[in-house]
């Protein structure tokens, strides 16, 4: 078969085995340019097999050009990569050339974090209903699941009705790979929650727990854009997003003597290593706090 059918069949193949529609998109995104650099004018592009090391040494070397970072590049070798397992698995090719191609280093970049007052000053905002909006209640327990429950957006946004234990106090959250994990809700979520339950409009066909204007789920774009919006009339930053919660979750958490391997398992990362990027961050604050108390520093 030939390589843009060979792409269409592995998008295909991520959709069925449950990858998010952001990642499907992306993927998709990527393996459409990687077709397009493969089929410059007036030719068609290689066969699957008569792609080879040097040909993909060649489109990374053109990625490079146009001045792509790091991460961005990683992003696009791992499409083709996973491009080419599927291939291997199929039988469209004989080798995973892909495997030979050495991965650019991404710098190691801490996440900027609010501090626990700064998280609290925007939420109590949201809550004070200081913003003229629609559905508050929903808007605040938006922003205290985020906040009280580290969830990542995508994960806020498959929330269901049946995910979430009113009595125990926790939610059933469906992470990356379709994972299940199991995540505590602070007290203030638990109430906004309520508060928002209770008025929340009763759809029979519509199981998500957050809903748009229209009725339907609210979009991993929409909580996205209710977070830019409080954050940028509230707290002035229009720079906050879904994740800045996240990691201001996991920051403080670990400031408060909380278990590494415990925000591991709260966080639902695979690795330790993931988690671990929060201890420099906090080593980071303490040496901020160290040059400026210290008479000697």
């Amino acid at each position: 078969m030939s390589l843009e059918t060979e792409i269409g069949r592995y998008v295909a193949e991520l959709a069925r085995e449950g990858a998010s529609p952001h990642s499907v998109r992306a993927y998709q995104s990527d393996l459409a340019q990687f077709l397009e650099y493969l089929s410059p004018p007036g030719l068609e592009p290689p066969e699957p097999r008569g792609i080879d090391l040097l040909v993909l040494r060649e489109w990374l070397a053109s990625l490079y050009r146009e001045e792509l970072t790091a991460v961005t590049i990683r992003r696009k070798l791992a499409a083709v990569r996973g491009l080419f397992r599927f291939l291997l698995r199929e039988g469209a090719v004989e080798v995973n050339v892909a495997r030979m191609v050495r991965t650019p280093k991404a710098p190691k970049k801490l996440p900027e974090v609010m501090t626990a007052e700064q998280a609290n000053t925007l939420i109590d905002g949201v809550a004070a209903g200081r913003l003229e909006r629609p559905f508050p209640a929903r808007d605040r327990a938006l922003f205290e699941i985020l906040y009280g429950c580290g969830i990542r957006v995508s994960e806020l946004a498959g929330l269901n009705l049946e995910d979430v234990d009113r009595e125990q106090g926790w939610l059933r959250v469906r992470g990356k790979g379709r994972k299940e994990r199991q995540v505590p809700m602070t007290a203030q979520a638990g109430g906004a929650l309520e508060r928002y339950l209770a008025e929340r409009p009763v759809k029979r066909d519509e199981r998500a727990l957050l809903l748009n204007h229209r009725g339907g789920r609210l979009t991993t774009r929409g909580i996205s854009g209710i977070v830019k919006l409080y954050s940028t009339a509230l707290a002035g930053d229009p720079s906050l997003h879904p994740h800045s919660f996240r990691h201001a979750y996991a920051t403080h958490l670990l400031a408060g003597g909380a278990d590494l391997r415990a925000i591991q398992e709260l966080l639902g990362h695979a690795r330790l290593s993931t988690t671990q990027k929060y201890t420099q961050v906090s080593l980071t604050d303490l040496m901020a706090v160290y040059d400026k108390a210290h008479p000697k520093a």
